[in-house]
């Protein structure tokens, strides 16, 4: 993971699993001139599937940074160098926080001041931070690899403005982005996002900084935006940063539908039986398991069966022949605010609904806390979605990826149904499922998802938890 060189050791980009090439460095936990412990996490990365903080792998001072925060790193490339404890602290004695002359004539970057081959290459979160205090960053010099301008560069100038003015910075117009107080639209390209822009200085127009990082909730830290009002003041528009995550996402998505040829097909089943036992069960069960029981459980329970029964729905595409999965691995799909991610419960068929009540409960509640690893990601062979959760009760899910199927569990609706010729009032639930149609067919589905309601349909007030 590292290798040591005079000045210290270059921390790289851990091989966190076979598939993996590359990370993104999503925050930096540890700041040039913090102390670390080994083991300590020093920052987050981001993968396609999940967000995890990389442990020190030595302990020491952290010198240097080399890979800024939004950067994208491939694996074994260096992100930091931490001098030792060990060895000789003379690098990691360096002043990190200086005006912005000192800390250019002592960080140990200018020693290969001749280097300038990244002179010209700024992070967007080196250029949004330039033009949110009015730094010129073609001024600065750069402390990173290569002449790179890094945040600390700006944030120095920044500290460094705050009592006089210095060479290398330009004067801060009098304006404190926040939700209420506009400020002035810069003229020709938007440093944030590269875009031109039509925008001229004068009075009458400003660039308003919304706080909505959607158009679903509000966000305590927003995403960096625009909003550039129309020539008549009554449109506008919003740029959104995509996130790395984000981007995994609409990657993952495009692969599933433009691969895989989608087919769908949905089956009504009859709950009122499994709400009944829900509502009879589910205090005792918080108060001994400490969690709720939740429909999901018993949704999870019906579905592996079925794939007992069923096995080809646990199958992937390759090629010149279909592999059938042993092992039923469920994937979820948890959503939180800004993204998606897709635990895996592990054997899922050699578990009873207590244990499949707190595995769920576990693993969504990590996923919305980013606390998963990489490797409870990896592995699912089929997944169930629990659009329910949210009101929904139907639709049209993206399978994914390379699995053959995903179902969605909708909102359960009282109806009236008709049972026997009279009209009764049921609790009612629309059962959906996404196909891959190179593996699957109307009629291997059709019966998979019958099976499913009926092992839905079959519970009772007798029916065991454990």
């Amino acid at each position: 993971m590292n290798q040591t060189e005079a000045r210290g050791t270059k921390v790289t980009v851990p091989h966190l699993a076979e598939s993996l090439v590359s990370a993104t460095i999503g925050k930096w936990l540890k700041q040039p001139g913090d102390y670390v412990e080994q083991y300590e996490p020093i920052c987050e990365l981001i993968t396609d599937k999940v967000t995890t903080e990389m442990p020190s792998p030595v302990e020491g001072t952290l010198t240097e940074i080399i890979v800024e925060e939004g950067v994208t790193a491939a694996v074994g490339a260096p992100i930091c160098i931490i001098a030792e404890s060990r060895q000789d602290q003379t690098w990691s004695e360096q002043p990190t926080n200086r005006g912005t002359e000192a800390a250019h004539t002592a960080t140990p970057g200018n020693k290969a001041a001749g280097d300038q081959s990244m002179r010209q290459r700024y992070s967007p979160a080196v250029q949004r931070l330039a033009w949110e205090h009015g730094i010129e960053l073609s001024l600065l010099q750069g402390t990173g690899l290569g002449g790179r301008i890094t945040r600390k560069d700006v944030e120095r100038a920044i500290a460094a403005r705050q009592g006089a003015h210095i060479p290398g910075t330009t004067p801060e117009p009098n304006r404190q982005p926040n939700r209420t107080q506009p400020v002035s639209a810069p003229s020709g390209r938007d440093p944030v996002h590269g875009l031109w822009t039509d925008v001229k200085p004068s009075s009458q127009e400003v660039v308003k900084l919304p706080v909505r990082t959607t158009g679903l909730h509000l966000s305590e830290h927003p995403l960096p935006k625009i909003e550039i009002e129309g020539e008549r003041g009554d449109r506008g528009e919003y740029f959104i940063d995509v996130t790395p995550i984000r981007h995994a996402i609409a990657s993952r998505t495009r692969q599933s539908v433009t691969e895989i040829p989608h087919a769908w097909t949905m089956i009504e089943a009859d709950v009122t039986n499994l709400v009944i036992l829900r509502n009879k069960l589910k205090d005792d069960f918080k108060r001994q398991e400490g969690i709720n029981l939740t429909y999901l459980a018993f949704v999870l329970k019906a579905v592996v069966n079925a794939i007992k029964d069923y096995p080809i729905m646990n199958s992937v595409w390759g090629v010149d022949k279909i592999i059938v999965k042993r092992d039923i691995n469920i994937s979820l799909l948890v959503g939180t605010e800004d993204f998606v991610v897709s635990p895996v419960i592990k054997n899922a068929d050699q578990k009873n609904i207590a244990g499949l009540a707190r595995e769920i409960d576990d693993l969504t509640r990590r996923g919305r806390a980013g606390k998963l690893t990489l490797e409870e990601t990896q592995g699912g062979t089929f997944t169930v979605n629990n659009t329910g959760s949210f009101g929904s009760i139907l639709s049209y899910p993206i399978i994914n990826y390379p699995q053959a199927a995903i179902l969605t569990f909708e909102s359960i609706v009282k109806k009236p149904v008709v049972i026997q010729d009279m009209i009764a009032v049921r609790s009612m639930v629309n059962l959906c499922l996404s196909l891959d149609h190179r593996i699957l067919d109307g009629v291997i589905c059709g019966r998979f998802l019958q099976r499913v309601k009926e092992n839905l349909e079959s519970y009772n007030l007798d029916t065991q938890l454990y």
